[in-house]
């Protein structure tokens, strides 16, 4: 209601439970800052590449947990849930120190690095629980039939696990756009969104916030409406 209603009716109480008067000058003022656009670009970028370095290196790592008996397999799938026990707050200053060594700071290829950081463990330890409901017996009949591990693993074990992949997929993607605290230490001139709302939090307008806050949420909603479009059919597929 807020981000849809004029700039001075934002201010008027008590608020209507329906809305009233419908005006887009409060979005409209949102979109045309400077540096808006950039902000929802990098965001976007950011969530893209995360998604893509996860699934890339937790698809992989999940298979290896899954299929695979060797030495310390416990305490590897332990160690990966124990990174999810340190905050961001406490890397954030050695990992700006390291990015700048790196020449990658202020870019979105550092953000999405920490990003997918985040997110791996979590990729890994459900993509494991997926590929452990595969059976086999698929991938040892492709393998009979002349298939390499690797070409049984794409062509048969991997369309089998989409499903599950695509909904962490869902949770990549909204860690990535929601993270606020890295994208605000490790960039300066190239923010994502929601690092430029952090910034500007306590300086800007309440309009300015509305707008913002639903501005955050239409991206996440628009690829969750399509992920999980796209997952309910892999399921059914895979159901019958």
């Amino acid at each position: 209601l807020a981000a849809f209603s004029s700039k001075n009716e934002i201010y008027t109480y008590p608020k209507p439970l329906l809305p009233v008067n419908f005006s887009t000058e409060t979005m409209e003022y949102f979109i045309n800052i400077k540096g808006i656009p950039e902000n929802v670009l990098n965001s976007v970028v950011v969530a893209l590449l995360t998604i893509v370095f996860s699934l890339f290196l937790g698809a992989p790592g999940g298979y290896a947990l899954a299929r695979f008996r060797f030495r310390g397999k416990q305490a590897i799938t332990m160690g990966f849930l124990i990174t999810k026990m340190f905050p961001v707050a406490i890397l954030a200053v050695p990992l700006a120190v390291v990015f700048m060594q790196m020449e990658l700071y202020d870019t979105v290829w550092a953000v999405a690095m920490v990003h997918t950081s985040m997110a791996l463990p979590f990729v890994i330890i459900i993509s494991s629980g997926i590929f452990v409901g595969v059976p086999r017996e698929l991938e040892e009949a492709a393998q009979t039939l002349g298939c390499t591990r690797i070409q049984a693993f794409i062509k048969v074990v991997l369309p089998l696990a989409l499903p599950g992949l695509a909904a962490a997929g869902i949770y990549t993607f909204v860690t990535s756009w929601n993270e606020v605290f890295a994208a605000t230490i490790l960039t300066l001139l190239h923010r994502t969104l929601p690092a430029q709302l952090m910034t500007n939090l306590t300086e800007a307008p309440l309009y300015y916030r509305y707008a913002g806050g639903f501005f955050m949420i239409i991206p996440a909603l628009i690829f969750i409406f399509i992920i999980r479009k796209y997952l309910l059919n892999m399921w059914g597929s895979i159901v019958k």
